[in-house]
């Protein structure tokens, strides 16, 4: 677990270096400097889709993960829950983007790969390298997105812990299913989500990303029935 504690130190550091840093910041470049990640954010997702093995996989997990999302709510759960922390949050000024904080960087630290390899790594080699350089990695993006949309960003060190804490601790339980290919196709739809998540970030889409992260649970049932297919 010491992957995941440093992981969420990181961003707790770096969202109040963010937040010292907004105070400096004019209100004109903060549309362009979100444009900016949000680009960024694309180009993570665009550079690691070919992780994937099957394409099949990835589009029978993303339709299946969107239906189960979709009718759980899970983007407008997440939503909830920031909205119900910005209410109480109404002296601070963050009134109006603090969930927007909160949802795109809990989403941008968690459905990428390296919180997945990395926490299963961790999990079932007590291999904490890749969280250490994920942990990096946050803390540099956090101060940016934090620098412009607030404190919203450092409550995402809390899901940040939660999910990647759970991933770690059910690894060595889901050994059996976790092959090589059924990583990288988790992997693969973890980076669509990450492509979703910056078209939303520069204004193009509207996509309710979290709906789509029960996508990441199916990745390793469809590359395992898919073995047998093929």
């Amino acid at each position: 677990m010491l992957g995941v504690i440093v992981n969420a130190l990181a961003v707790v550091l770096g969202s109040v270096l963010g937040l010292l840093l907004k105070k400096g910041f004019p209100e004109k470049i903060v549309t362009p400097v979100m444009t900016a990640v949000g680009l960024c954010v694309i180009y993570i997702g665009l550079d690691g889709i070919s992780c994937g093995e099957n394409a099949l996989v990835t589009i029978v997990s993303m339709v299946l993960g969107v239906i189960v999302g979709t009718l759980l709510n899970i983007d407008g759960r997440f939503n909830s829950l920031g909205e119900k922390m910005e209410n109480k949050l109404d002296k601070s000024g963050e009134k109006g983007t603090f969930a927007k904080a909160f949802v795109n960087s809990t989403l941008l630290f968690c459905v990428g790969a390296m919180a997945i390899v990395g926490s299963i790594n961790a999990g079932l080699k007590g291999d904490n390298s890749v969280l250490f350089t994920k942990s990096l990695l946050d803390l540099i993006s956090s101060i940016v997105i934090a620098s412009t949309l607030g404190i919203g960003v450092l409550f995402s060190s809390v899901s940040v812990l939660i999910y990647q804490g759970l991933i770690v601790l059910l690894a060595e339980v889901l050994s059996p299913v976790l092959t090589e290919t059924a990583i990288n196709e988790m992997s693969c739809v973890g980076y669509i989500l990450i492509i979703g998540l910056g078209l939303n970030m520069i204004g193009v889409t509207k996509i309710k990303v979290a709906d789509f992260i029960p996508a990441i649970l199916f990745a390793p049932i469809m590359a395992w029935a898919f073995s047998f297919i093929g």
